[in-house]
Parts: C-alpha cells; structure tokens; sequence
C-alpha cells in the first residue's frame, strides 16, 4: 500500500461540496428551459459534460449550427439542407451548452465509453444505420463528433450495446437483425456478424424485442433478456451455457413494451449478481395502441429480481406503487435505484402512451420485502416517449427528452416535444442531510486519479455529523436511450476507515480486481456515510491490452 503523507504519488482527492436542496418540492431544479435538442440520447463523460443527442430525419432542431454551418444529406427523409443542430454538449459546472454536428441518421441507436473515455455510439437508421461516430471530449470546446458511415457488419437499428472485459463493445441485435458483432473490429476489412438465434425465437409477431437487457455477469458471460426469457451466452464461443426461467406472467418487457433493467450494486469480492428488472407493457399493449384504441392499456406495475448466478435460479416478484413503461432505472451512489420517467399506460411510438409517470420512485435493494419502494415528489413535466436520465458525479440525476411525436411539435398535442434539461434530487441531497454529507479534502488534480486492478488507494475525507457505515462505490457513467441506460455498473468497493491525526479521516479502498467485475475505463467513485455520499470523484482503470 502506497504512503499516507502529503506529496506523494498516492491520489488523495479534493471533491467540492454541491449544495443541492433536495426533499420536499426542491427535489426538482429546472437547468436549461431548452437545449435546443430533445434528449433522445445521453452520455456523461469524464469531463463532467453530458453527449445529448436525438435523430437528423426529422426535421429542423430548435438549436443553430455555429458560423452558419449546415448539414447536407441527399439521403435525408426530412431537410437535404439541414442548419440545425441535432446535438449538444452540455456542460454541468457552468449550466451551458453548445452545438454538434453529427451528419448521419441516429435515430434509435446505441453506445458504450471507451476504455480511452471516448463515446463510441453505433447505428441508427437511414445512412445512419451501420454507422460509428466518435466524440473524444476536450476541455476548449472544440471537440465534435467524427463518423464513419459504414463501419459495421449490418444494420444496427435498435441494438444494445455494452462494454466486454477486453474493452471492445458488443453490439446486440437490432430491428430484424439476429445477430451480434464487436467494435473496434480486428481489421476494417472485418464484417462478421455473429448469428444469434435467441433473437429470433423471443421476437413477437411483430418482429420486436428490440434493446435488449444486456448485463456482465461475473463469470464473464452476458446475461441477456429479450421479451420475457433470458439466457447467459458465453459470447467467446458464440454458445449459450444457461437457460434462465421465463419471467412470471410471461409480459414483454423490452421495446416497444419498454420496461427497464439494472444489474444490481456488485458487492466486495463478489459472489453473486443479481438483476432487476421493472415495468413493461401487457402482451396485447401495443397491437391495442397502433389501433389508437383508447384508454391504453394500463403499464405493469411489477419488478422481478433473479439471481443470476445460482445454481437454480428463480425470480422474485414485487409490485412498484406507480405503473411505468418507458421508465429510466439510475443506480445512486448509495446502491439504491431511482425508477422516473415514462407513462402509466400505453407503450412506447408515436403518441402511442398516456398518463404520464410524474413520480420517481426510489428502490431500496437491501430492504425488507415491502418496504423497498419509497415514492418521491412529482415532476410537473411529462417524459413519455424518448426521454432519458442519467446519474451526476455531484449526486443529482439529469432529466431530459420527451418527444412522443415523428416531428418537433409544440402546440396541439397532447404532450408537446420537451427541450428542457432538469436535475432530480435524491433525498441524499437534502437540508437535513447536509452534515452527514463527506467531505474529501486534498489538492485537486488535474486529471481523474489512475487504478490498477487491486491497488489500494485512499480518499482522505471530513464529516461534520456523525459517522455511520462508510463504503466507497463506483458507478460506471451509462448511456441512457430508450428506458435502458447499458453498460451501467456500480460495485461496492472493499473500504477500512481509519482516524488521521488531524482528525479526518481516511477511506482506504481497495479497486476491483479484474476487468471482468469492472470492465476498464472511466467510473466515478464516491464516500458514502451511511445512506449519503460525498460528490463523486473520477478515476481511470486501465489495462494495457484494451482496445482503444
């Protein structure tokens, strides 16, 4: 273990104090009234900036290129001639935002972070449709997307994509693609798509069981749900080594149906993971919606966790106090799982849902059974169709989208396209809190601190409350689209606290041990006192043989 002393090569880290009000009606913080663009998309990276983005086929964007710039695209549904952004950066420190410029079509696509930090976002639709776009972030806002328009092996409308131990991205099925395939490839020349029956046989008569739930589990496998079944594919050998139980009343739970799914918080030197999956629409849901026969059909209310990796595995259901398609699941820096967004009834298209779900709901995963979901204040904005949420390093959770309509539509609808950024605040963040919130105290560095695999390192930290339990955790930044946030991750890392004589303290944690417990890259790791944790602090866990 590395030296305690100031000046040495140990990262001690510095996290400024956000002072969010949380609870009671300031739970909710209006940031940007309109961004310009609707948040389809979000990515948050190690620059504390947030990648937002929607599709280019559609029309104009309420947010201008720079210097008169436009996009020209003969192959365009909507504008050849296109001087509008259709996407942006958003910058969490100084609550402004700039445009991008992306060129070809991402409407309903994926993405994955780079061990190297980059976003790496693949297919869409159109020209989009087997396309990689790059955005490495920077620091003078220069940065901007960089594409290549036909770097995958098939089209990869609908896909999942997450981030597997050797640093490459499996990209997951997609509409009417029965297949997976890695990015970056081997050799450009490399256009292998891997056939993968399971797609096929979950698919509906419609042919959907789109965005699948896709997980790393600890042996290294995937675990993949699509619809109501499940399986652990050894993607290695292209074989599936398990067969999970269908879910309990056989509901589909991916798109269009739209539930959403966690893999939940990995404890110290873990054994076992489990996964939760909640919400959804009835089979009968989207025929019954495409017919615009009203009312909708009321969403599922239930949630079914499965340990995945025991030896018999069987799912245990609970009921959540709000129904919800279309939510977003965030994992918190507590282990809890914030469920928002959506609607209560109806399924995911165009003005194909109701009823909004204006009330998050906090899920306590080490609760009693019964106890674990504790309703929060309500938004008084509706996220139905095509919003997303995405985790804060200071706690809060940004809110964005909201566009159930093929076009940017404002007035005579129902529910008009929203371009507003918000910050959810969990009760973490409250008044009442305040104290118990840590303190990290040491000399900011200038770039994210630098882990091997098992390296103890120390946060050196402050309390003005009592202490109780103290751990250390790291999330994973996910991307968020489309009810499912892939690759997020959070573990619980091995922590001992020890007394300085100055009378801080000192949290020493140890790192995951491999890549497969915490593929390399980016995570934010925060001090959690009890149920309240500290801002997060970046850190960067690399292995030489990832892919770049």
């Amino acid at each position: 273990m590395r030296s305690l002393a100031f000046g040495t090569s140990l990262p001690l880290l510095f996290l400024f104090f956000v002072g969010v009000a949380g609870g009671g009606g300031r739970q909710w913080e209006v940031l940007q009234r309109s961004i310009g663009v609707s948040a389809m998309h979000m990515q948050l990276l190690h620059n504390d900036r947030v990648v937002v983005f929607d599709r280019t086929d559609f029309g104009p964007s309420n947010l201008s290129l720079p210097s008169g710039g436009c996009r020209r695209d003969p192959h365009d549904r909507a504008l050849r001639l296109d001087c509008t952004a259709h996407s942006a950066e958003y910058d969490v420190a100084t609550n402004t935002f700039r445009p991008l410029t992306i060129s070809t079509d991402t409407w309903c696509s994926s993405g994955t972070v780079a061990p190297d930090g980059a976003l790496v976002q693949t297919g869409g639709f159109n020209d989009g449709e087997r396309a990689v776009r790059a955005f490495r972030p920077c620091l003078n806002r220069t940065c901007d997307w960089v594409e290549v328009s036909q770097a995958l092996a098939v089209r990869r409308w609908y896909a999942t994509n997450h981030i597997v131990p050797d640093g490459r991205a499996i990209i997951v099925g997609g509409r009417r693609q029965f297949s997976y395939e890695f990015y970056p490839k081997t050799h450009p020349s490399d256009m292998t798509a891997i056939v993968f029956p399971f797609l096929r046989e979950t698919r509906d008569a419609a042919e959907n069981n789109l965005y699948p739930f896709v997980h790393l589990n600890l042996d290294g496998h995937l675990f993949i749900f699509a619809n109501s079944r499940a399986i652990l594919l050894d993607y290695t050998k292209n074989s599936v080594v398990r067969t999970y139980p269908t879910m309990p009343g056989g509901h589909p739970r991916n798109y269009p149906s739209s539930g959403s799914s966690v893999l939940l918080p990995l404890e110290p030197s873990p054994k076992w993971a489990e996964v939760l999956i909640c919400g959804g629409a009835p089979v009968e849901s989207y025929a019954r919606s495409m017919k615009k026969q009203k009312p909708f059909l009321r969403a599922l209310d239930t949630c079914g966790r499965l340990r995945i990796t025991d030896a018999s595995p069987s799912w245990t259901m609970e009921t959540m106090p709000v129904a919800r398609v279309m939510g977003d699941m965030v994992l918190l820096p507590t282990g809890e799982v914030l469920i928002i967004n959506g609607a209560e009834s109806g399924t995911a298209g165009w003005e194909l849902a109701g009823e909004p779900a204006l009330t998050p709901v906090l899920y306590r995963p080490r609760g009693t059974a019964g106890t674990r979901f504790n309703p929060q204040s309500p938004s008084t904005t509706p996220r139905l169709y095509h919003s997303a949420a995405v985790l804060l390093r200071d706690g809060r959770v940004l809110v964005g989208g909201g566009n159930p309509h093929i076009s940017y539509d404002f007035y005579g609808v129902e529910f008009p396209t929203e371009l507003s950024l918000e910050a959810f605040s969990p009760p973490y963040l409250s008044a009442e809190n305040l104290a118990s919130r840590p303190r990290v105290m040491a000399p900011v560095s200038s770039s994210p601190i630098k882990l091997s695999y098992g390296e103890r390192f120390i946060l050196r930290f402050e309390v003005a409350a009592a202490m109780r339990r103290v751990r250390v955790t790291m999330v994973a930044p996910a991307f968020a689209t489309h009810s499912f946030s892939m690759s997020q991750r959070l573990l619980v890392l091995e922590t001992k606290v020890e007394k300085t004589e100055g009378g801080a303290w000192h949290a020493v944690a140890v790192a995951p041990a491999s890549g497969v417990v915490a593929p390399s890259g980016y995570y934010m790791v925060y001090v959690v006192n009890g149920e309240v944790p500290s801002e997060g602090v970046w850190c960067h866990i690399h292995s030489d043989g990832d892919a770049a």
